[in-house]
């Protein structure tokens, strides 16, 4: 790449991103530790930390009033919304702020569910977090919604796509769709599903909470109307960013207090919102986008960056899949490399808990990984585990650190149970 303002170039250096990560330094089992436990939520660098801080020491206030903080605080808040459409290809009014991807959902989910009832159906699918599928099911309660339910091929990991396009019909309100799979890695054709969707006449959401740490979103490329992220999976605090097209965000009945803004997009948005975790979900962006070297807008510096760590992370990802899959009593779950899907792996030690993995690899090798269903409880039942054990890469991951993941692994598998 070259380093202009329209192509902007990035250092591939490891160490250079790791310089930004304090929690790098801590030790555990005598060594520095290894975090694999992104897909939970990423470790954060100190510019974000800064800016939170940055904020609450120096510009702390409620919004829309008339003195310098206050009007400091919705500067703040529109720079951040401009901040996350870049990052979502979209525009700033279309960017909503909230506590997390699950309560926004719920949110969402009860606006769009004023106007339905009976007779009015949504697809969601097996594959997804059941932030992606609890909201949607409840309007079956609630509203007399006939939900439908798209498999997931346990073989591969995969969606049926054949099956979920089966469930499209005229009476379809929303296909709800994961861009990737928590659990598995797996990353769906989600333009696919969502021009079939659109050819049904329904809406589109997109889950991109575990996408969005791995492939620059683009809402428009991915056919999405609506679509949700939070930022603690790209190196930010603990804010969730809802993605609406202008005429949605300005028509739905979202539930609202009266002398609340009624424009969009602060009309989907409840209550004060987390001034400072919203300052730090932007600089996350600032961040990612600053690992591309040289000038030019921020959406091309973000394509840069992630086009490098990308690369990073399929090298990772071939390293640790070949590592774990060559051990006996070890079984990796979901596509192989090569294929659409983020870096990160869900396995099995034969003879071991998910839980257990999870303690010895903290005890015996420094190294955090995460067990369990990880909310996506329908994956774990559809592969007949009682859990999986899952490593996901980050931008700090180095190849020393899968080495001694798979080393750890390897040492459990040859020990048998504890």
């Amino acid at each position: 790449m070259t380093t202009d303002a329209q192509e902007p170039a990035i250092d591939p250096s490891t160490d250079r991103i790791r310089a930004h990560f304090p929690a790098l330094e801590r030790r555990h089992a005598g060594q520095p530790v290894a975090y694999f436990d992104g897909p939970g939520g990423t470790q954060v660098p100190r510019a974000v930390v800064e800016a939170m801080a940055d904020y609450l020491y120096h510009h702390n206030a409620n919004t829309h009033w008339a003195y310098p903080s206050s009007a400091e605080t919705d500067a703040l808040l529109e720079q951040a919304r401009q901040t996350l459409a870049d990052f979502l290809r979209a525009a700033p009014e279309e960017i909503a702020f909230g506590a997390n991807m699950t309560t926004l959902t719920f949110h969402l989910a009860r606006a769009l569910g004023r106007a339905w009832g009976p007779g009015d159906e949504v697809v969601v699918t097996e594959l997804d977090h059941h932030a992606n599928r609890a909201p949607w099911t409840a309007l079956a309660r609630e509203r007399g919604v006939t939900v439908r339910t798209a498999r997931m091929d346990p073989a591969t990991g995969r969606l049926d796509e054949a099956h979920f396009l089966s469930l499209l019909g005229p009476q379809t309100r929303l296909a709800a769709v994961g861009a990737a799979s928590n659990a598995l890695g797996t990353i769906n054709p989600v333009r696919r599903l969502a021009d079939a969707a659109h050819a049904a006449g329904a809406l589109v959401f997109v889950d991109a909470v575990h996408y969005a740490a791995h492939a620059l979103t683009d809402v428009q490329a991915l056919g999405a109307d609506l679509l949700a992220c939070s930022a603690y999976k790209f190196y930010g605090p603990h804010v969730g960013v809802l993605y609406g097209r202008h005429d949605l965000l300005a028509a739905l009945d979202f539930p609202k207090l009266i002398p609340a803004p009624d424009t969009a997009p602060e009309r989907a948005e409840t209550g004060t919102q987390n001034h400072e975790g919203i300052a730090g979900a932007a600089a996350a962006v600032d961040f990612l986008a600053g690992l591309a070297e040289g000038g030019g807008p921020r959406r091309a510096r973000l394509t840069a960056a992630f086009e490098a760590l990308g690369a990073h992370a399929d090298a990772l990802l071939a390293r640790l899949w070949e590592g774990l899959a060559g051990l006996d009593g070890v079984t990796c779950y979901g596509p192989p490399p090569g294929t659409p899907r983020t870096p990160t792996v869900g396995f099995t030690v034969a003879g071991f808990s998910s839980e257990a993995v999870t303690r010895r690899l903290a005890e015996d090798q420094g190294v955090f990984t995460s067990h369990g269903d990880f909310y996506a409880a329908t994956v774990v039942e559809r592969l007949g585990v009682e859990g999986l054990v899952r490593a996901g890469c980050a931008c700090y991951t180095t190849a020393a650190e899968v080495d001694r993941l798979v080393a750890g692994v390897a040492a459990l598998a040859g020990s048998g149970p504890r």
